[in-house]
């Protein structure tokens, strides 16, 4: 008599893992749609974030309804609020901008490279030494974005310096969320954190559109409304809470692993989808940011066991 093997919680982790992070790289590609059609950054980010916030509130409607509300949340609401400005808003900001000035390809490359940033601010905040491992790391990954960066540099001129920095700031503002949220997610879950830090990160999003922007200007076409539901919906919420229960069931470093595919398949569909120029510089930056990263996150069997 055969038995069904269940499936271990490993493998549901991974497979989140794996497909949050297809769903991600898909987001670089709305966003260049969604430019095509005339929005800019602000725009975009306001939609996007706009269509996103009632799912979340769904989402957390539904687990007050379901399951009890976690131990001491409302102390735990000023760190959560810090997490989704600075994770979620100020990054998606810098993020959308710098995609303005640079190729999608590029702009992934340099989003990717905050797991490094996640291991240098480790150091400085929790005095985690900066091992043989994290300098190696760390060397390879940027020798790779600079060759990429300096390709791009010769074909699209100034601009690019001006949006690879933006996006470097998108990444550090994120390996401050991940460096700190991680704790949170141990106490409280993944989805209800989650949750909570896209919705107030949505909130801030909106609020600062309204202070920046005037609604009656917005003109958004059909298609861009298409572009933007599927970057909501595909490339920001159900990721996001994929990621989160990812990192919480398999661990960070082996999020990070599969995470690698991220950059590979955001190239393809740009090649593809977008156009944009691959040369032999993009195939070996690429390599070496992903080889990079992939060596920082990588334990042997002996360390895991």
């Amino acid at each position: 008599m055969n038995k069904k093997t269940p499936i271990s919680a490993f493998n549901i982790g991974l497979l989140l893992a794996i497909i949050g992070t297809g769903l991600f790289s898909l987001k670089s590609i709305f966003i260049k749609l969604a430019y095509a059609q005339g929005l800019d950054t602000d725009s975009v980010l306001m939609l996007r974030m706009a269509i996103a916030l009632p799912l979340y509130l769904i989402v957390l409607v539904y687990l007050t309804k379901q399951q009890k509300v976690p131990n001491n949340l409302s102390s735990k609401l000023l760190k959560i609020t810090f997490l989704g400005f600075i994770g979620y808003y100020l990054s998606s900001w810098f993020d959308l901008k710098g995609l303005e000035y640079i190729s999608a390809q590029l702009e992934r490359l340099t989003l990717f490279t905050y797991p490094i940033m996640v291991a240098i601010l480790g150091a400085i905040f929790f005095k985690t030494p900066l091992t043989r491992k994290i300098i190696i790391s760390l060397t390879i990954t940027y020798s790779g974005l600079l060759l990429v960066f300096y390709k791009e540099l010769s074909l699209e001129g100034d601009n690019v310096i001006l949006g690879t920095l933006l996006v470097a700031l998108a990444a550090l503002s994120f390996s401050f969320y991940v460096l700190f949220g991680k704790q949170e997610i141990q106490k409280i879950g993944s989805v209800w954190f989650t949750g909570l830090a896209m919705s107030i990160s949505s909130i801030f999003v909106l609020i600062h559109f309204a202070i920046f922007n005037d609604f009656s200007h917005l003109t958004v076409t059909p298609m861009a409304w298409i572009w933007l539901g599927l970057l909501a919906v595909f490339s920001t919420v159900i990721p996001s809470f994929m990621i989160s229960e990812a990192i919480n069931k398999i661990g960070p470093a082996q999020t990070g692993i599969v995470g690698s595919l991220g950059p590979i398949m955001t190239m393809g569909l740009a090649i593809w989808i977008l156009n944009e120029p691959f040369t032999i510089w993009h195939a070996t930056g690429m390599l070496l940011v992903i080889g990079g990263v992939s060596f920082l996150s990588y334990r042997s069997k002996s360390k895991r066991d």
